[in-house]
């Protein structure tokens, strides 16, 4: 399928890497490199770009959700953080992925917002995939700061 995800990597320089997105090679390469002292620094972790996919795939599903009701939800704002630390054999692995959107109007300007919050996680396609293998906790706040939604408390 030529609308499927594909990105293509060129080495320029020990792990900074130019990301040109499918047959769009004329456009400017998203510039990724590990941090020092692996790398230079010169542009996003490959965490730090699975954290914003899956950021990015749950802000777009929460719009979707909201104008499916012809509500705006605008300016979204998205922040994601990893958990990174060490495997049973020491590796260090992303162990679990931490979500916050935040609407640009207060929750009472939306209708059927109960109903979206209970929904939209699982139109993202990148957050869902993501989750089969590490856990992605998302948070909903509104424009003035109440927390719309939380993720599940677990017990200790």
């Amino acid at each position: 399928m030529s609308d499927e995800p594909q990105a293509i990597l060129e080495q320029q320089e020990d792990y900074r890497f130019a990301i040109h997105w499918g047959s769009q090679r004329d456009q400017t390469p998203l510039i990724a490199d590990e941090s020092p002292p692996l790398g230079g620094g010169a542009g996003p972790t490959p965490g730090q770009l699975l954290v914003a996919a899956v950021a990015n795939c749950m802000s777009d599903s929460l719009l979707f959700a909201l104008r499916k009701f012809k509500q705006r939800p605008e300016p979204l704002r998205a922040e994601g953080r990893a958990e990174v630390g060490r495997n049973e054999a020491g590796r260090m692995r992303v162990l679990s992925i931490h979500i916050t959107l935040q609407l640009g109007v207060p929750a009472a300007a939306l209708e059927h917002l109960e109903r979206v919050l209970d929904q939209f996680e699982g139109f993202c396609t990148v957050g869902q995939s993501v989750a089969q293998g590490i856990p992605v906790h998302v948070s909903v706040k509104d424009s003035l700061g109440a927390t719309l939604k939380a993720p599940p408390v677990l017990a200790a």
